[in-house]
């Protein structure tokens, strides 16, 4: 896949996927990461239409879940073909899974349950209520360029 195809977040989950098997939020917090760090990283959204929810359990994309919802608690199988995507975007998601990916689902959840972006999404409602409330991508890229800009300062 080069730079003139248009990458589905089904592409992303896939990628990871390659990886291992996984439980569906591990999934959704690494391809959350992904994109967050992608637009902090190159000031441009990797897919541009995606929306992250603000869900009890962290941040979610609705399509992502409709399409795993069935496996439950159980883990998603391993993929066995890996999305061919450039040697920069696999470099960018091999960082990813190297910071991440030894993370568990709940791990990485409580991860995004200290951040901002998630927090600010879910003002005024309570710990377990639920929510489609988008997170900003504007706070989601500030919020992690600010991060990076203190980790390479």
């Amino acid at each position: 896949m080069d730079n003139n195809c248009t990458i589905q977040i089904f592409d992303v989950a896939k990628w990871f996927l390659n990886k291992e098997s996984m439980s569906h939020k591990k999934l959704q917090k690494l391809c959350y990461y992904a994109l967050s760090w992608y637009s902090a990283v190159y000031d441009k959204e990797l897919i541009p239409t995606v929306e992250f929810e603000a869900w009890v359990h962290g941040p979610v994309i609705r399509e992502l879940y409709e399409n795993y919802k069935s496996y439950k608690f159980f883990d998603i199988p391993k993929e066995t073909e890996k999305p061919d995507f450039s040697k920069e975007l696999n470099n960018f998601l091999d960082s990813i899974y190297e910071t991440y990916g030894e993370m568990s689902g709940d791990e990485l959840e409580s991860l995004t349950h200290q951040e901002e972006p998630w927090i600010n999404a879910r003002m005024g409602l309570k710990d377990y209520e639920s929510s489609k409330n988008i997170i900003n991508n504007e706070i989601i890229k500030k919020f992690y360029r600010n991060m990076m800009e203190k980790i390479t300062n």
